[in-house]
């Protein structure tokens, strides 16, 4: 491949590399406002949240699955499942942050270690499925199974990077 075409694809993956890093990290503080939240709120006052959130599909569809499991599990969340999602939440978010942060900034120690995190992520996912067979499991999984082997190639290359300055 001549260099023109090589710069042009690099440019296209890096671009690409951002935009996905960019929504791991809007996941990541969307995470961590929700378990912040979560800090603060009361499954009482969840439940209410819920119901007002989904009143108004429930009255056009009575039997929306999702409402309904919504609000189902909104009833059955107590005080000590609502702090662990929450520290869950806090945790798993920041993690993400910290990670996309480095990213973002090309810090070398960030490439491997998002790869392992994403990497724990995505047997957690396949693990969760098995219980659950849920189909947005399989959607997160295949974004960072795709996240990890963009963020390998970006290593890769940002690693040669590194190598051939120093020469």
């Amino acid at each position: 491949m001549n260099d023109s075409k090589k710069y042009i694809t690099e440019k296209y993956v890096r671009a690409l590399f951002d935009v996905s890093i960019i929504i791991k990290g809007i996941d990541g503080l969307l995470e961590t406002m929700g378990g912040t939240l979560l800090l603060f709120i009361k499954p009482t006052q969840l439940t209410a949240i819920v119901k007002l959130i989904t009143q108004r599909e429930l009255i056009e569809d009575p039997k929306d699955i999702i409402v309904n499991y919504l609000l189902n599990a909104s009833h059955h969340f107590s005080l000590n499942v609502e702090l662990f999602v929450a520290i869950y939440l806090l945790i798993h978010g920041a993690i993400k942050i910290i990670i996309v942060v480095g990213l973002l900034k090309n810090k070398l120690w960030a490439y491997p270690l998002g790869i392992l995190v994403f990497s724990a992520f995505v047997l957690y996912q396949i693990y969760q499925y098995i219980q659950s067979y849920s189909v947005s499991l399989i959607i997160f999984t295949i974004f960072d199974v795709f996240l990890i082997f963009i963020t390998w190639y970006e290593y890769t290359y940002r690693k040669g990077l590194t190598i051939s300055e120093h020469r």
